[in-house]
């Protein structure tokens, strides 16, 4: 049995499906089910004994600390964060709770019921924490990669709100002995993503012919992550990190943000033509920058290559292709997250624009 936080959204729920269908053990799911957690996600598990979803905020210390004593978990892994830059920038606040709170909340329940375990059990227990490569800043183009020991320099208040769970995580393995493993990921992408994010908002915008919208001039790079191997690293990290480390997970894949959205536009042009748009290029509309907006992330993931063999398998152009395909033929799960929500968050970021 592990428990999942934030297991309803994104890579939450890809990680919670890709657990049951590999390692066939219990999975609890504690989500607050925020815009961005979607049950839905997971509708394929009903009805399956190895799932137990429980709603509920990690800032609630007596709902985890039950969670906790009611199924024994042998790992709790955190995904439950606020991870828009956007909308940090719109409200900090939420960030700072969730991200940081939060993660306070659960470390000091997480402790609390790591130390009362007998042995073996307190020896094997492992607090996996997920975070992002944006906590390191900004590289310019001539830069090394991230790796795990460069210094942080968050940028924006949603990498600064992962930077301080970062350290409080690392505080509570160096003061209290608890078995924390962290990890820091580059751009996820691939099903489920919900299309606040760069590709799932430009497939769908460009699916409505909707403008495409692209900050700047389009030149800021990311490297990019297929999900599924994401999920595949936090499971090797689990397996075999070692407590107290931390593990960069890259795909090796960096794009700037107007390649990815001329690949994506060219699949669209094969696999869904539209009569009346010549190419869905022509709907490329250049916006107004965020601000502060890092110009690179590059992840080197030389560590958890060498240590667990973990190594990203999809390359960029088969795991986009797959994405597109998915968001495609999934129409009622498209439908069901264009909420008043979504269409009033992309109004108040776009509209001034």
């Amino acid at each position: 049995m592990i428990l999942v936080t934030g297991g309803a959204g994104f890579i939450g729920a890809n990680f919670v499906l890709d657990w049951i269908a590999t390692e066939g053990s219990p999975v609890v799911n504690f989500d607050k089910l925020t815009y961005a957690g979607n049950p839905a996600n997971l509708a394929s598990l009903k009805g399956d004994s190895r799932y137990v979803f429980a709603q509920g905020d990690i800032c609630d210390r007596k709902r985890v600390a039950s969670l906790l004593q009611t199924h024994q978990p042998q790992a709790i892994v955190h995904f439950a964060a606020e991870s828009h830059v956007d909308r940090s920038i719109h409200g900090p606040g939420e960030f700072v709770q969730t991200n940081v709170v939060g993660t306070f909340s659960l470390l000091e329940e997480a402790r609390s019921y790591w130390s009362a375990l007998p042995e073996p059990a307190k020896s094997r227990f492992r607090f996996l924490h997920v975070s992002t490569d944006e906590v390191y800043g900004s590289l310019s183009s001539s830069d090394p990669a991230f790796s795990e020991t460069t210094p942080y320099a968050p940028n924006s208040p949603y990498a600064a709100s992962k930077a301080a769970s970062d350290h409080l995580v690392r505080a509570y393995h160096h003061t209290y002995g608890l078995p924390v493993i962290t990890t820091n990921c580059s751009n996820n992408y691939g099903p489920l993503q919900f299309p606040e994010k760069l590709i799932p908002l430009m497939i769908l915008n460009a699916l409505n012919g909707k403008p495409l919208p692209v900050y700047g001039d389009g030149k800021n790079v990311r490297d990019w992550l297929y999900v599924g191997d994401h999920c595949a690293g936090i499971r090797a990290a689990l397996a075999k990190g070692r407590p107290g480390e931390t593990y960069n997970i890259g795909g090796n894949s960096e794009k700037t943000n107007l390649e990815v959205v001329h690949a994506v536009c060219a699949i669209l042009d094969e696999l869904r033509p539209n009569s009346l748009i010549t190419h869905y290029l022509s709907l490329i509309t250049y916006v107004k920058d965020r601000p502060g907006h890092d110009q690179r992330y590059a992840i080197n993931a030389e560590k958890i290559r060498r240590e667990l063999g973990w190594e990203p398998q999809e390359r960029f152009e088969k795991g986009l292709r797959k994405t597109v395909e998915w968001y495609l033929s999934n129409n009622e799960w498209v439908d069901s997250v264009l909420t008043g929500d979504y269409r009033k968050w992309m109004d108040s970021n776009y509209a001034k624009r």
